[in-house]
Protein backbone atom coordinates (compact mmCIF):
# COMPACT_ATOMS: atom_id res chain seq x y z
CA UNK A 1 0.00 0.00 0.00
CA UNK A 2 0.88 3.64 -0.37
CA UNK A 3 0.62 5.31 3.03
CA UNK A 4 1.19 8.88 4.20
CA UNK A 5 2.12 9.38 7.85
CA UNK A 6 1.33 12.87 9.12
CA UNK A 7 3.53 13.91 12.04
CA UNK A 8 4.62 17.13 13.68
CA UNK A 9 2.11 19.96 13.42
CA UNK A 10 2.01 22.95 15.73
CA UNK A 11 0.67 21.63 19.03
CA UNK A 12 2.64 21.41 22.27
CA UNK A 13 3.01 17.69 21.49
CA UNK A 14 4.92 18.30 18.24
CA UNK A 15 8.09 16.47 19.34
CA UNK A 16 6.09 13.48 20.57
CA UNK A 17 4.24 13.34 17.25
CA UNK A 18 7.43 13.41 15.20
CA UNK A 19 8.85 10.46 17.14
CA UNK A 20 5.54 8.59 16.86
CA UNK A 21 5.45 9.24 13.11
CA UNK A 22 9.02 8.04 12.70
CA UNK A 23 8.28 4.73 14.43
CA UNK A 24 4.96 4.22 12.60
CA UNK A 25 6.59 4.80 9.22
CA UNK A 26 9.50 2.47 9.97
CA UNK A 27 7.10 -0.27 11.10
CA UNK A 28 4.96 0.03 7.98
CA UNK A 29 8.01 0.02 5.71
CA UNK A 30 9.17 -3.18 7.43
CA UNK A 31 5.89 -4.74 6.26
CA UNK A 32 6.59 -3.79 2.65
CA UNK A 33 4.53 -0.60 2.32
CA UNK A 34 5.61 2.57 0.55
CA UNK A 35 5.46 5.31 3.17
CA UNK A 36 5.84 9.08 2.93
CA UNK A 37 6.25 10.89 6.26
CA UNK A 38 5.41 14.57 6.14
CA UNK A 39 4.69 17.44 8.52
CA UNK A 40 1.21 18.79 7.69
CA UNK A 41 2.21 22.31 8.75
CA UNK A 42 5.65 22.51 7.12
CA UNK A 43 4.55 20.62 4.03
CA UNK A 44 6.96 19.64 1.27
CA UNK A 45 9.05 22.78 0.89
CA UNK A 46 11.18 21.70 -2.06
CA UNK A 47 10.09 21.85 -5.73
CA UNK A 48 7.79 18.88 -6.29
CA UNK A 49 8.39 17.17 -9.61
CA UNK A 50 6.79 13.79 -8.92
CA UNK A 51 4.61 12.55 -6.07
CA UNK A 52 5.27 8.98 -7.25
CA UNK A 53 8.97 9.43 -6.56
CA UNK A 54 8.25 10.44 -2.96
CA UNK A 55 6.57 7.08 -2.36
CA UNK A 56 9.19 5.15 -4.30
CA UNK A 57 11.94 6.75 -2.20
CA UNK A 58 10.01 6.55 1.08
CA UNK A 59 10.41 10.27 1.76
CA UNK A 60 10.84 10.97 5.49
CA UNK A 61 11.55 14.22 7.34
CA UNK A 62 11.85 12.67 10.82
CA UNK A 63 15.59 11.89 11.01
CA UNK A 64 17.01 12.03 14.55
CA UNK A 65 13.59 12.49 16.17
CA UNK A 66 13.90 13.08 19.93
CA UNK A 67 11.65 14.36 22.71
CA UNK A 68 13.23 17.04 24.88
CA UNK A 69 12.43 17.53 28.55
CA UNK A 70 10.20 20.52 27.81
CA UNK A 71 7.49 21.07 25.21
CA UNK A 72 8.70 22.76 21.99
CA UNK A 73 8.60 26.50 21.25
CA UNK A 74 5.73 26.57 18.75
CA UNK A 75 6.23 30.23 17.82
CA UNK A 76 9.80 29.42 16.77
CA UNK A 77 8.48 26.48 14.74
CA UNK A 78 6.04 28.78 12.93
CA UNK A 79 8.76 31.30 12.13
CA UNK A 80 10.92 28.55 10.59
CA UNK A 81 8.31 27.74 7.96
CA UNK A 82 9.23 28.94 4.48
CA UNK A 83 5.62 29.50 3.54
CA UNK A 84 4.56 32.17 6.03
CA UNK A 85 0.86 32.05 5.14
CA UNK A 86 -1.85 31.65 7.79
CA UNK A 87 -3.02 28.36 6.21
CA UNK A 88 -2.48 25.33 8.46
CA UNK A 89 -1.59 22.86 5.72
CA UNK A 90 1.79 23.37 4.12
CA UNK A 91 2.66 23.09 0.44
CA UNK A 92 1.57 19.91 -1.38
CA UNK A 93 0.35 18.05 1.75
CA UNK A 94 -3.19 17.35 0.57
CA UNK A 95 -2.02 16.42 -2.95
CA UNK A 96 0.39 13.87 -1.46
CA UNK A 97 -2.31 12.48 0.85
CA UNK A 98 -4.72 12.12 -2.09
CA UNK A 99 -2.14 9.97 -3.87
CA UNK A 100 -2.04 7.48 -0.98
CA UNK A 101 -4.36 4.59 -0.11
CA UNK A 102 -4.71 5.98 3.42
CA UNK A 103 -3.22 8.66 5.67
CA UNK A 104 -2.00 7.50 9.06
CA UNK A 105 -2.47 10.24 11.66
CA UNK A 106 0.66 10.29 13.78
CA UNK A 107 -0.38 13.69 15.12
CA UNK A 108 -1.01 14.48 18.80
CA UNK A 109 -2.90 17.44 20.21
CA UNK A 110 -4.04 20.66 18.55
CA UNK A 111 -5.53 20.58 15.06
CA UNK A 112 -4.31 17.02 14.56
CA UNK A 113 -6.43 15.59 17.36
CA UNK A 114 -9.34 18.01 17.77
CA UNK A 115 -11.18 17.02 14.60
CA UNK A 116 -9.88 19.85 12.40
CA UNK A 117 -7.49 17.77 10.31
CA UNK A 118 -9.99 14.93 10.17
CA UNK A 119 -12.63 17.28 8.73
CA UNK A 120 -10.29 18.62 6.04
CA UNK A 121 -9.20 15.13 5.02
CA UNK A 122 -12.80 13.93 4.79
CA UNK A 123 -13.82 16.94 2.68
CA UNK A 124 -10.95 16.15 0.31
CA UNK A 125 -11.93 12.50 -0.04
CA UNK A 126 -8.85 11.28 1.85
CA UNK A 127 -9.10 8.15 4.00
CA UNK A 128 -7.40 8.41 7.40
CA UNK A 129 -6.85 6.41 10.57
CA UNK A 130 -8.68 6.67 13.85
CA UNK A 131 -11.78 8.50 15.01
CA UNK A 132 -13.74 10.89 12.83
CA UNK A 133 -14.20 14.63 13.31
CA UNK A 134 -17.04 14.34 15.84
CA UNK A 135 -15.40 11.86 18.19
CA UNK A 136 -12.06 13.66 18.02
CA UNK A 137 -13.62 17.03 18.81
CA UNK A 138 -15.63 15.66 21.74
CA UNK A 139 -12.72 13.81 23.35
CA UNK A 140 -10.23 16.63 22.86
CA UNK A 141 -12.15 19.01 25.12
CA UNK A 142 -11.91 17.75 28.69
CA UNK A 143 -14.95 19.79 29.75
CA UNK A 144 -17.18 18.30 27.05
CA UNK A 145 -15.81 14.84 27.84
CA UNK A 146 -16.59 15.34 31.52
CA UNK A 147 -20.21 16.28 30.80
CA UNK A 148 -20.73 13.18 28.68
CA UNK A 149 -19.12 10.97 31.33
CA UNK A 150 -21.48 12.33 33.99
CA UNK A 151 -24.58 11.93 31.80
CA UNK A 152 -23.52 8.42 30.77
CA UNK A 153 -22.68 7.16 34.28
CA UNK A 154 -18.96 6.83 33.62
CA UNK A 155 -17.30 7.22 37.05
CA UNK A 156 -15.19 10.40 37.07
CA UNK A 157 -13.83 12.92 39.64
CA UNK A 158 -15.93 15.91 40.68
CA UNK A 159 -15.01 18.98 38.67
CA UNK A 160 -15.86 22.48 37.49
CA UNK A 161 -15.23 24.21 34.18
CA UNK A 162 -13.87 27.77 34.14
CA UNK A 163 -13.93 30.03 31.08
CA UNK A 164 -11.55 32.89 30.38
CA UNK A 165 -14.40 35.13 29.17
CA UNK A 166 -16.17 34.88 32.53
CA UNK A 167 -13.18 35.76 34.68
CA UNK A 168 -14.03 38.45 37.21
CA UNK A 169 -14.02 39.22 40.89
CA UNK A 170 -15.11 36.21 42.92
CA UNK A 171 -15.36 33.87 39.92
CA UNK A 172 -12.85 31.37 41.30
CA UNK A 173 -14.38 31.41 44.80
CA UNK A 174 -16.81 28.70 43.66
CA UNK A 175 -14.03 26.10 44.06
CA UNK A 176 -13.30 25.25 47.70
CA UNK A 177 -11.79 21.74 47.71
CA UNK A 178 -8.01 21.33 48.04
CA UNK A 179 -5.79 19.78 46.86
CA UNK A 180 -7.10 19.84 43.31
CA UNK A 181 -5.92 19.42 39.72
CA UNK A 182 -5.98 22.28 37.21
CA UNK A 183 -5.99 21.35 33.51
CA UNK A 184 -6.20 23.27 30.24
CA UNK A 185 -9.19 21.69 28.49
CA UNK A 186 -7.60 20.91 25.14
CA UNK A 187 -3.89 20.43 25.83
CA UNK A 188 -2.35 16.96 25.79
CA UNK A 189 0.61 15.12 27.32
CA UNK A 190 -0.14 16.83 30.66
CA UNK A 191 1.09 20.16 29.29
CA UNK A 192 -0.08 22.93 31.63
CA UNK A 193 -1.50 20.52 34.23
CA UNK A 194 -0.82 21.41 37.87
CA UNK A 195 -1.65 19.82 41.21
CA UNK A 196 -2.21 22.57 43.79
CA UNK A 197 -2.75 22.56 47.55
CA UNK A 198 -3.79 26.12 48.41
CA UNK A 199 -6.11 28.83 47.09
CA UNK A 200 -3.14 31.01 46.17
CA UNK A 201 -1.63 28.19 44.11
CA UNK A 202 -5.04 27.48 42.61
CA UNK A 203 -5.57 31.05 41.40
CA UNK A 204 -2.08 31.15 39.91
CA UNK A 205 -2.54 27.75 38.23
CA UNK A 206 -5.84 28.71 36.61
CA UNK A 207 -4.27 31.90 35.29
CA UNK A 208 -1.32 29.91 33.97
CA UNK A 209 -3.60 27.37 32.28
CA UNK A 210 -5.36 30.16 30.38
CA UNK A 211 -2.05 30.59 28.51
CA UNK A 212 -2.81 27.27 26.81
CA UNK A 213 -6.59 27.35 26.49
CA UNK A 214 -9.68 29.51 26.88
CA UNK A 215 -11.31 26.80 29.03
CA UNK A 216 -9.82 25.27 32.19
CA UNK A 217 -11.06 22.17 34.02
CA UNK A 218 -10.56 21.90 37.78
CA UNK A 219 -10.93 18.44 39.33
CA UNK A 220 -10.85 17.05 42.82
CA UNK A 221 -7.51 15.41 43.55
CA UNK A 222 -7.78 11.64 43.74
CA UNK A 223 -4.87 10.00 45.51
CA UNK A 224 -4.32 6.55 44.08
CA UNK A 225 -2.79 4.35 41.42
CA UNK A 226 -2.83 5.41 37.78
CA UNK A 227 -3.82 3.12 34.92
CA UNK A 228 -4.62 3.23 31.24
CA UNK A 229 -6.62 0.95 28.98
CA UNK A 230 -6.04 0.83 25.24
CA UNK A 231 -8.95 0.17 22.91
CA UNK A 232 -8.55 -1.52 19.54
CA UNK A 233 -11.59 -2.17 17.38
CA UNK A 234 -13.87 -1.29 20.29
CA UNK A 235 -12.34 -3.95 22.57
CA UNK A 236 -10.13 -3.30 25.59
CA UNK A 237 -6.49 -4.35 25.62
CA UNK A 238 -4.77 -5.47 28.87
CA UNK A 239 -4.66 -2.80 31.60
CA UNK A 240 -1.33 -1.03 32.14
CA UNK A 241 -0.26 0.61 35.42
CA UNK A 242 1.81 3.81 35.32
CA UNK A 243 4.27 4.36 38.21
CA UNK A 244 6.45 7.51 37.99
CA UNK A 245 9.68 7.16 39.95
CA UNK A 246 9.16 10.66 41.31
CA UNK A 247 6.37 13.20 41.21
CA UNK A 248 3.43 12.46 38.95
CA UNK A 249 2.95 11.46 35.30
CA UNK A 250 3.81 14.85 33.77
CA UNK A 251 5.35 15.66 30.36
CA UNK A 252 8.89 14.78 31.44
CA UNK A 253 7.92 11.52 33.15
CA UNK A 254 5.90 10.49 30.09
CA UNK A 255 8.74 10.73 27.59
CA UNK A 256 12.14 10.57 29.32
CA UNK A 257 13.54 7.04 29.35
CA UNK A 258 13.63 5.47 32.80
CA UNK A 259 11.47 8.13 34.48
CA UNK A 260 8.41 5.88 34.81
CA UNK A 261 7.78 2.19 35.42
CA UNK A 262 4.94 0.63 33.44
CA UNK A 263 3.49 -2.74 34.39
CA UNK A 264 1.39 -4.61 31.84
CA UNK A 265 -0.72 -6.52 32.50
CA UNK A 266 -1.25 -4.49 35.65
CA UNK A 267 -1.09 -6.30 39.00
CA UNK A 268 -4.77 -6.00 39.86
CA UNK A 269 -7.55 -8.15 41.21
CA UNK A 270 -8.99 -9.74 38.03
CA UNK A 271 -12.47 -8.41 38.85
CA UNK A 272 -11.17 -4.83 39.12
CA UNK A 273 -9.18 -5.16 35.90
CA UNK A 274 -12.28 -6.50 34.15
CA UNK A 275 -14.38 -3.62 35.46
CA UNK A 276 -11.80 -1.10 34.27
CA UNK A 277 -11.77 -2.65 30.80
CA UNK A 278 -15.57 -2.55 30.56
CA UNK A 279 -15.64 1.09 31.72
CA UNK A 280 -13.00 1.91 29.10
CA UNK A 281 -15.12 0.34 26.36
CA UNK A 282 -18.15 2.24 27.67
CA UNK A 283 -16.27 5.56 27.67
CA UNK A 284 -14.98 4.87 24.14
CA UNK A 285 -18.53 4.24 22.97
CA UNK A 286 -20.25 7.25 24.58
CA UNK A 287 -17.57 9.62 23.25
CA UNK A 288 -18.35 8.35 19.72
CA UNK A 289 -14.78 7.15 19.14
CA UNK A 290 -13.68 4.76 16.41
CA UNK A 291 -10.91 2.28 15.59
CA UNK A 292 -8.54 2.83 18.53
CA UNK A 293 -7.74 5.03 21.49
CA UNK A 294 -6.72 5.00 25.12
CA UNK A 295 -8.73 5.70 28.29
CA UNK A 296 -7.00 6.87 31.50
CA UNK A 297 -8.06 5.93 35.04
CA UNK A 298 -7.27 6.42 38.72
CA UNK A 299 -7.97 3.81 41.41
CA UNK A 300 -8.13 4.97 45.03
CA UNK A 301 -7.27 2.98 48.18
CA UNK A 302 -10.87 1.78 48.45
CA UNK A 303 -10.80 0.44 44.88
CA UNK A 304 -13.08 3.20 43.61
CA UNK A 305 -12.53 3.75 39.90
CA UNK A 306 -12.33 7.20 38.28
CA UNK A 307 -12.17 7.78 34.53
CA UNK A 308 -10.11 10.86 33.64
CA UNK A 309 -10.09 11.30 29.87
CA UNK A 310 -9.73 9.70 26.45
CA UNK A 311 -6.89 9.92 23.95
CA UNK A 312 -8.02 9.53 20.35
CA UNK A 313 -4.50 9.49 18.87
CA UNK A 314 -2.42 7.94 21.66
CA UNK A 315 1.36 8.05 21.50
CA UNK A 316 3.21 5.53 19.39
CA UNK A 317 6.73 6.24 20.69
CA UNK A 318 8.97 3.51 22.17
CA UNK A 319 7.76 4.52 25.66
CA UNK A 320 4.08 4.86 24.75
CA UNK A 321 1.42 2.88 26.58
CA UNK A 322 -0.75 1.59 23.72
CA UNK A 323 2.05 -0.39 22.00
CA UNK A 324 2.96 -1.95 25.36
CA UNK A 325 -0.63 -3.02 25.93
CA UNK A 326 -0.88 -4.42 22.41
CA UNK A 327 2.33 -6.38 22.97
CA UNK A 328 0.84 -7.87 26.15
CA UNK A 329 -2.07 -9.05 23.99
CA UNK A 330 0.36 -10.65 21.51
CA UNK A 331 0.22 -7.87 18.91
CA UNK A 332 3.63 -6.64 17.74
CA UNK A 333 4.23 -3.00 16.86
CA UNK A 334 4.18 -3.41 13.04
CA UNK A 335 1.06 -5.59 13.32
CA UNK A 336 -0.59 -2.94 15.52
CA UNK A 337 0.03 -0.27 12.87
CA UNK A 338 -1.40 -2.51 10.14
CA UNK A 339 -4.40 -3.40 12.30
CA UNK A 340 -5.18 0.29 12.82
CA UNK A 341 -5.11 0.76 9.05
CA UNK A 342 -7.28 -2.30 8.44
CA UNK A 343 -9.92 -1.13 10.92
CA UNK A 344 -9.80 2.43 9.60
CA UNK A 345 -10.43 1.34 6.01
CA UNK A 346 -13.65 -0.35 7.19
CA UNK A 347 -15.17 2.68 8.93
Amino acid sequence: MRIVVLAGGISSERDVSILSGSKIAAALRSKGHQVVTIDPYMGYEQPLESIDSLFENNYDFTDNAVIKREAPDIEAVKKSRKNQSNVYFGDHVLDICRAADITFLGLHGGEGEDGTVQAVLKMNGIKYTGSDMLGAAIAMHKGVTKGIFINSNVPTPNSRLYKRDFMGKGYLDTWTSFPCVVKPCSAGSSVGVQIVATREQFVAAVGGSFRYDDDVLVEEYIKGREFSVGILGGKALPVIEIIPKKGWYDYENKYQSGATVEVCPAELDPAIAEKMQREAEHAFEVLRLKVYGRIDFLLDKNNNLFCLEANTLPGMTPLSLLPQEAAAAGIGYPELCEKIIELSLRK
